[in-house]
């Protein structure tokens, strides 16, 4: 057996990542269902290993001590992107979707915790088939697999892996129909056809910055870069220094909460420092963050911790546990095209509502991508929905995830 340290791991995880990209490129429904590169070659390398094992073999050993430090410093970067200043922008709409999609992954939870007990598994098997990985999605799943293993859940995250990608090809697959049937049921079609100058992600994005803009949340660094200093390299130097910084506030945060008994996921205190100091730093301008810059090194973060986990994934320890995630799973399918028609009449019961409605499906099963490549569809054949556009990518993007953790750590004290 050849024992790989924890550098050359990266490396191999480097490469085990774009492979996963030429995977994507070669078979292209994986794209269409918005299947993250990171998860297809970490699954094949998993699925490799799963065979040798079962062959009495166990060709490679990998040092993971850098995946949680690359899964902190994701989720510092989702805390960064909670910006008080950004709910404003977005209007009462966006706080509205924001409690209402809130709220949906509280009742993921609590269908799942109902359902596992008949099922004669522990009720944070139910969470962990909730909003860990249906609202979170593979890395909020594998993030809490840890505490939810340590909680006596078994195999949480070979489960978290499975569920996760159920929730995103689901997403993918109703949240169209769904949209479709809302806007045909209702007599909402549009009746100018074609592209609207806001229905692509790309164009949604930027129609996002534009707003932020607006409101001077993010400005140009109040200094400039030292005389002699590129402005980009020295923007990327000021963000990896403040992930750094709050990664390790947060760590003594995290310490003193789960001191005083507190159960919490080791990225917790680093997401609620960042947090704090993106607000700071919207009212003061002191450190001028780029979130931009932010996310960027955040997809990073997260491309390299999702294929570290899924490299060593014990695909094995589905056996036994494959009935109740079925069962479960589709009654949160169900939940979620439920719940598309009263978010339907409270986000307006118009045009934008339905579309809304699609977007819904989408990151409340799978990714935020999922919701814009529906919402996306819905466009294309029925025409411009420009507010869907703005008010489900702030949501999906900026703040779920971060409610979603504070929603997750408290089902974990409850029921651990």
């Amino acid at each position: 057996m050849l024992r790989i340290d924890f550098v050359n791991t990266v490396a191999f995880g480097g490469l085990v990542l774009f492979v996963g990209h030429g995977v994507r490129r070669l078979l292209p429904w994986l794209a269409r269902y918005n299947v993250p590169a990171p998860v297809i070659g970490g699954l094949l390398v998993a699925g490799a290993m799963t065979v040798a094992r079962s062959r009495g073999a166990e060709p490679l050993q990998f040092d993971t001590r850098l995946q949680v430090p690359f899964m902190i410093a994701f989720f510092t970067t989702v805390g960064f992107g909670a910006s008080l200043s950004l709910l404003k922008v977005g209007g009462p709409q966006v706080a509205v979707f924001l409690l209402l999609s809130t709220t949906v992954a509280v009742l993921q939870n609590l269908v799942g915790v109902v359902l596992a007990a008949p099922l004669g598994m522990p009720p944070l098997f139910g969470v962990l088939n909730g909003s860990v990985t249906l609202t979170g999605g593979p890395a909020t799943g594998l993030a809490f697999a840890p505490a939810f293993e340590a909680a006596g859940v078994p195999g949480a995250a070979t489960v978290a892996v499975a569920a996760a990608m159920v929730g995103i090809v689901s997403g993918g697959l109703i949240g169209g129909p769904v949209g479709t049937l809302l806007i045909e049921r209702y007599r909402l079609k549009q009746p100018q056809r074609g592209r609207s100058p806001v229905s692509s992600p790309e164009l949604a994005t930027q129609l996002i910055e534009a707003s932020l803009e607006r409101a001077n949340i993010d400005e140009p660094p109040p200094l400039a870069a030292p005389q002699g200093e590129d402005k980009e390299s020295y923007a990327l130097l000021k963000a990896l220094v403040i992930i750094l910084v709050a990664m390790w506030i947060g760590s003594w945060i995290g310490a003193r909460l789960t001191a005083a008994g507190v159960t919490l996921p080791a990225y917790i205190g680093a997401m609620l420092t960042a947090a704090a100091i993106r607000n700071l730093d919207d009212v003061t301008g002191w450190i001028g963050l780029s979130q931009r810059v932010l996310d960027d090194l955040g997809s990073v973060a997260l491309s390299l911790f999702l294929v570290l986990a899924l490299m060593t994934l014990r695909l094995w320890e589905l056996a036994g546990l494959a009935v109740p995630m079925v069962i479960i799973l589709v009654a949160q399918v169900g939940l979620i095209v439920l719940v598309c028609w009263p978010t339907f009449r409270l986000m307006g019961g118009d045009y934008d509502a339905a579309v809304m409605g699609g977007g819904l499906c989408g990151f409340m099963l799978g990714t935020t991508a999922n919701a814009m490549a529906n919402m996306e569809a819905l466009v294309d054949r029925y025409g411009p929905a420009p507010r869907a556009f703005l008010v489900v990518p702030i949501v999906g993007a900026f703040f779920i995830d971060f409610v979603n953790a504070l929603i997750i750590t408290a089902c974990l004290n409850i029921w651990s």
